[in-house]
């Protein structure tokens, strides 16, 4: 092998490997998240939208072909951001955001 196809390999092998580490802090918060889907002081658009966007995820149709998961991953980041701040709106998260201390109480 020459050195420009070394480069391309190192260089995918880093693409992939960085799409690997965000694939798994996502599953990470997302396991996290399950506990807001039951809180009641939570719109239902945002969870709709926490749904909506793990279907985008596992379904076959995408925006970008599936190897490039930037697609699925903006989906989901989008849908956390926009359940945990719905959350910290109703008071069912804390500050912190990281989904722990979250309950199934009403908002005050």
């Amino acid at each position: 092998m020459d050195g420009t196809n070394v480069f391309w390999l190192v260089v995918a092998g880093v693409v992939i490997a960085a799409t690997l580490a965000v694939a798994i802090t996502l599953l990470v918060k997302l396991v996290r998240a399950r506990r807001l889907l039951g809180a009641s002081g939570i719109p239902m658009s945002s969870k709709v939208l926490f749904w909506a966007s793990l279907v985008y995820l596992v379904s076959p149709v995408d925006l970008l072909p599936d190897p490039v998961l930037l697609d699925d991953i903006g989906f989901l980041l989008v849908a956390l951001r926009s359940l945990h701040k719905a959350a910290r709106e109703a008071g069912v998260l804390g500050a912190g955001g990281d989904g722990e201390g979250a309950t199934d109480r009403p908002a005050a």
